[in-house]
């Protein structure tokens, strides 16, 4: 071997390559790629996915609503394997936690979206091992949440849960998505954190604009509300 084919590494071999910024759009597609062959592995159809803070104690009553939430999406298939519908969060914990441990505690498969962070977030323990997956990238992460939703579930959260709630909000209207039932858990919390009727009495949103979500004030309400919203629309997202 030559001074010269000792240097030079083929491009999978080449982690200075991989990692520059001429590369970046090859290191999107495998962020994007990973995850999406698994998925499609695991059968998952149709998600449901549940955003809320990652700093809510498990003794805090939106902790106890989501792990009823997460309960009553892994009831609605046929068994553990039916993944027509799979309940899908942020992987970490507090409230992503609560809704995967809710799954977990009916015997369901549930997916974890994780995320690399300087402050190191760690998977929570009830993700299905093969559905637990570890992203870079926050918009290929968004990707995901958004590309199999088949409706949205927002607890009260902080800076992260508004980014993602308002990012499908603004793809809806915009008809970059189609329309899925967005549900906010607790209107005093909402009301508080966004005055929405003042922003369409500013103009800057439409009246119809309020109606791409709507409130509800635990788990039982927030799930009945979805049945009833693909019902109302003779769509079976369980078959």
């Amino acid at each position: 071997m030559t001074k010269f084919q000792r240097k030079y590494k083929i491009s999978k071999e080449d982690m200075n390559f991989f990692y520059a910024d001429e590369a970046r759009g090859l290191r999107l597609q495998v962020d994007y790629l990973k995850a999406e062959v698994k998925l499609k592995k695991e059968g998952i159809r149709h998600t449901i996915a549940v955003y809320g803070s990652a700093r809510t104690p498990e003794e805090n009553k939106y902790y106890k609503e989501a792990r009823k939430f997460g309960a009553y999406v892994g009831n609605s298939g046929e068994g553990p394997e039916d993944c027509h519908v799979t309940l899908m969060t942020g992987g970490g914990p507090g409230i992503m936690e609560a809704a995967n441990r809710g799954a977990h505690d009916v015997g369901a498969k549930s997916i974890g979206l994780n995320i690399t962070l300087p402050h190191e977030q760690h998977p929570n323990p009830y993700i299905s091992h093969e559905l637990s997956f570890q992203f870079y990238y926050f918009g290929i992460r968004k990707l995901h949440f958004m590309q199999r939703a088949s409706a949205l579930v927002v607890f009260p959260g902080g800076y992260g849960t508004l980014d993602e709630l308002f990012d499908l909000l603004t793809l809806i209207q915009t008809k970059k998505s189609p329309l899925i039932p967005i549900v906010l858990v607790c209107k005093t919390y909402w009301n508080n954190v966004i005055n929405f009727d003042f922003l369409v009495k500013e103009g800057v949103i439409n009246d119809d604009d309020l109606n791409l979500f709507t409130y509800v004030e635990g788990a039982e309400e927030a799930w009945n509300h979805i049945l009833s919203w693909y019902n109302e629309r003779e769509i079976d997202i369980f078959k």
